[in-house]
């Protein structure tokens, strides 16, 4: 494994072998370049008018890479792709992704590459490439910026994560054995991205991590473990939350909230978070009102922090929804096109919704005192920052769209930092439709992520398994919904599916009868015995028999160990009653269990294991 960059300047020849506009790879601007430096954290690569630097620097079980173009000229050069890492020389034959969609978040896509079509060519000529990424504002739609290498023959493994929240690619390509990777920004053919940089100036490309090991699970820990996120100082014990949006469905009132938090209140959750619809009257939809963030009157007649000292009341932290990158049509500032994103001078609009441009300092100062001020007036500990749409390809305001749209995401991603640095006590949610945002570079700016929007889909177990592998399980929320009419079984169900992360309930908990209630009590207390597990260990087992989410058959099961403690996670679905749990526990003792008989479909149990 060697690492090196990819890199094309404007004006250059393209590579041949049949790949002009589908890879920009191995242009003349790669070939004009010699190596002039070498040492264990960078190689350099010099030309007669820019100068390359690879960063490859060992960290624990990673390394971490990005690259620097130097502009060496006297003239400006338009970079029209910039790696963030490349490696050469792996040998391989399954790449292993990870695909995503709304509510179906993490699915594991494994594939030969003879099934792909990436064998060699018979002469070496003509580039097998395999290319894919993400063009918008939503770095998690369709793919991960994630992907592993496997030699089935040998059993090792070469994964990479990008940290990436715009547009982005990964490309697979050989002429002949053995195996290129490289990544970074999505390059001008793909995600219309260009940066023009000035003589004497450098352009630095995103991070990207990269880790090998013995297996997938292996790789998957090592790059979920190299992720640092801001975890506030109150979140660090991992409370449960709950989350009012599946019991008032975007119409919180100070009556429904009060009821809730008397319900929970010495329960062990720790945070009320009120969901969407707090800004508007009751005749209006909460989707359509974002934007001008003033509290509503009509359902807060004396004003919202009364709600917050409400909750605090009942000895819980308050939290608040806030989607405040974009603003919907029955807003005032919708029309204040000035302040908005624009493609081809017009605003970028997606059914009723627009999009803030987050480097017009107006409306971070507008941002500032919405969202900033009102957290801090109120009283509020929490903030969930939700995000239901993406830009697309870009905007304009800089030399290309794609450069536009990695200007207004940088600028997203400043001020979740100003958030944080003015508020450090702060808890903060990074939401997208639930999973669209799972991407380290979000990741590391928040406390806790919602895993998926899939509320009370029987898939959540599956997804929340999958996406262990991609971030931190102390950060996955899971929900948990609660209803009056389910049985104890699918209470049980719901629950165990949130020891795969951060426990999240909602629902109709003030309607449940009292011995299902006293389950959930009871399911918090196994929640605070296994949370050292879920914050620190290690996934060494995602065993599942089928991967359908929308209709799962057979049984899920994870295991997850830290030190000579060990959780087990076993869901069954449909045809899928019990399952061989024993196989999981080899050299261990059940010391707790917490769940349902595993001897019908749609069950699920957890044990607390010990060797």
């Amino acid at each position: 494994m060697d690492f090196g960059f990819q890199v094309k300047i404007r004006g250059d020849y393209f590579n041949g072998h049949f790949t002009n506009g589908l890879s920009m790879a191995n242009s003349q601007s790669v070939h004009r370049c010699k190596k002039t430096f070498e040492d264990d954290d960078k190689t350099v690569f010099s030309a007669d008018e820019y100068t390359i630097t690879s960063y490859h620097k060992k960290e624990d079980d990673v390394y971490k890479c990005y690259t620097i173009f130097e502009n060496t000229s006297c003239r400006d050069l338009t970079l029209d792709m910039l790696s963030s890492f490349c490696i050469d020389n792996i040998n391989g034959d399954i790449i292993h992704r990870a695909t995503s969609f709304w509510s179906a978040e993490g699915k594991l896509l494994s594939q030969s590459l003879t099934d792909i079509n990436m064998e060699k060519s018979w002469s070496g000529h003509g580039t097998r490439v395999e290319k894919f990424g993400q063009i918008g504002s939503m770095p998690v739609r369709k793919w991960f910026p994630f992907i592993i290498i496997e030699n089935s023959r040998t059993k090792e493994f070469v994964g990479v994560q990008l940290y990436c929240a715009s547009s982005w690619q990964i490309e697979l390509f050989r002429n002949n054995d053995p195996l290129t990777l490289a990544g970074g920004l999505a390059d001008f053919d793909f995600g219309h991205w260009c940066k023009t940089v000035g003589a004497g100036d450098s352009f630095a490309s995103p991070k990207a991590v990269v880790a090998v090991g013995n297996s997938l699970n292996d790789v998957c820990n090592k790059l979920v473990k190299a992720q640092k996120p801001r975890i506030s100082p109150v979140d660090r014990d991992m409370p449960v939350i709950f989350n009012e949006y599946c019991t008032t469905w975007g119409n919180p009132t100070k009556e429904n909230i009060e009821r809730i938090a008397k319900k929970i209140s010495g329960s062990g959750i720790k945070y009320l978070v009120i969901d969407s619809g707090w800004y508007k009257s009751p005749k209006e939809d909460w989707w359509a009102t974002i934007g001008d963030w003033n509290e509503s009157k009509e359902l807060f007649p004396n004003g919202i922090k009364e709600i917050c000292d409400l909750i605090k009341s009942y000895g819980l932290i308050p939290g608040i929804w806030f989607e405040f990158e974009k603003v919907a049509w029955l807003s005032d500032i919708y029309n204040c096109t000035e302040r908005l994103l624009k493609r081809d001078g017009v605003p970028i609009s997606v059914e009723g919704q627009r999009f803030l441009d987050m480097r017009d300092s107006r409306n971070i100062d507008y941002l500032t005192e919405k969202v900033i001020d009102f957290l801090r007036d109120n009283g509020f500990g929490y903030i969930k920052i939700d995000y239901n749409d993406s830009i697309g390809v870009g905007c304009d305001g800089a030399e290309s769209l794609g450069e536009g749209l990695r200007q207004t995401v940088l600028g997203t991603q400043k001020f979740f930092k100003k958030i944080g640095d003015l508020l450090p006590d702060l808890v903060i949610e990074n939401c997208s439709g639930g999973g669209h945002r799972l991407e380290p570079s979000m990741m590391e700016l928040a406390s806790q992520a919602s895993f998926s929007d899939a509320h009370e889909c029987l898939s959540i177990p599956l997804i929340a398994a999958n996406v262990q592998r991609l971030i931190r399980p102390e950060q996955s929320q899971i929900w948990a919904v609660l209803r009056e009419k389910d049985d104890i079984h699918r209470i049980n169900f719901s629950l165990v599916a949130g020891f795969l992360g951060r426990l999240c309930l909602s629902g109709e908990i003030f309607d449940l009868r009292d011995e299902y209630w006293d389950n959930v009590l009871a399911a918090i207390a196994f929640y605070d015995n296994i949370k050292d597990i879920i914050k620190n260990g290690k996934t060494t087992i995602i065993d599942n028999s089928d991967g359908d989410y929308n209709d799962p058959t057979g049984y899920q099961a994870v295991l997850r160990e830290y030190g000579d403690r060990a959780l087990l996670v076993v869901h069954t679905f449909k045809d899928g009653a019990n399952p061989p749990t024993d196989k999981y526990m080899k050299g261990r003792h059940i010391t707790e269990v917490f769940g349902s008989p595993l001897d019908r479909d749609y069950r699920a149990k957890a044990f607390l294991l010990k060797k």
